[in-house]
């Protein structure tokens, strides 16, 4: 679960993007492992969850929650936590900084 203080304050505007997400009609299972998933079945699975992603009219507001939430579990915005956390990295964030 992201810090809570991240979150966004629970006003519509602030989650209504959410109505029109891919992953409410197709439910959370390719999002999210489990503690017994292995290396291939994860591969497999967050292949499956960037494939939808990918289909989603809301994956830029999706990953950017996510970010700003620090989302530490599943894919979001077509990204898994792995790829997330690098994008966070402080060397990301360095890289990223006008000059």
């Amino acid at each position: 679960m992201p810090n809570p203080s991240r979150l966004p304050a629970p006003l519509l505007k602030n989650w209504a993007w959410q109505a029109e997400a891919v992953c409410r009609e197709v439910g959370s299972e390719p999002f999210f492992g489990s503690s017994e998933e292995g290396r291939r079945g994860r591969k497999e699975r967050d292949r499956q969850a960037k494939s939808l992603c990918g289909s989603c009219p809301v994956v830029d507001a999706c990953l950017r929650h996510a970010l700003a939430t620090h989302e530490p579990h599943g894919v979001w915005g077509g990204l898994t936590a792995h790829e997330r956390r690098r994008l966070l990295s402080p060397a990301a964030m360095a890289a990223h900084q006008p000059t």
